[in-house]
């Protein structure tokens, strides 16, 4: 902590062209309200969901999922991915966990859908991407 407060006040003396131990201390202050703000639990929840999509096959799942705008069979999402049924499952389950997917039993399928917060990801993430 001392070694950043020390390069606190060596950024706040180049841009005041003066630094008194009142203006450390209160940029101190506002850093760590904002860091308060944000939430240890909100960038854990995030985390979790970066995590998801960190990953080929589940970011594959959510993009087939996005771009179908309809629920998909297991067995269709099997056929757009290379993985194992157990990896297709665990792969579903980590997006269901995330809040990227959501499934239900129909008869003797298991259908997936996107939820809205995997779209506006994936609608976030083609905005960020030029065109390849």
């Amino acid at each position: 902590m001392a070694q950043a407060t020390d390069r606190l006040r060596r950024y706040l003396e180049d841009e005041l062209e003066a630094c008194r131990d009142e203006d450390v201390d209160r940029r101190l202050d506002e850093l760590n309200a904002l860091e308060a703000t944000i939430g240890r639990e909100r960038i854990d929840a995030e985390l979790e969901v970066l995590s998801a999509l960190a990953n080929e096959t589940r970011y594959t799942l959510v993009r087939a999922l996005v771009a179908a705008g309809e629920e998909l069979c297991v067995c269709e999402l099997h056929a757009v991915v290379d993985a194992s049924e157990s990896g297709l499952s665990h792969a579903l389950s980590a997006l269901v966990d995330a809040g990227l997917a959501e499934g239900r039993k129909d008869g003797r399928w298991k259908k997936y859908r996107a939820t809205n917060r995997a779209i506006a990801l994936v609608t976030v993430l083609e905005g960020s991407v030029t065109d390849v």
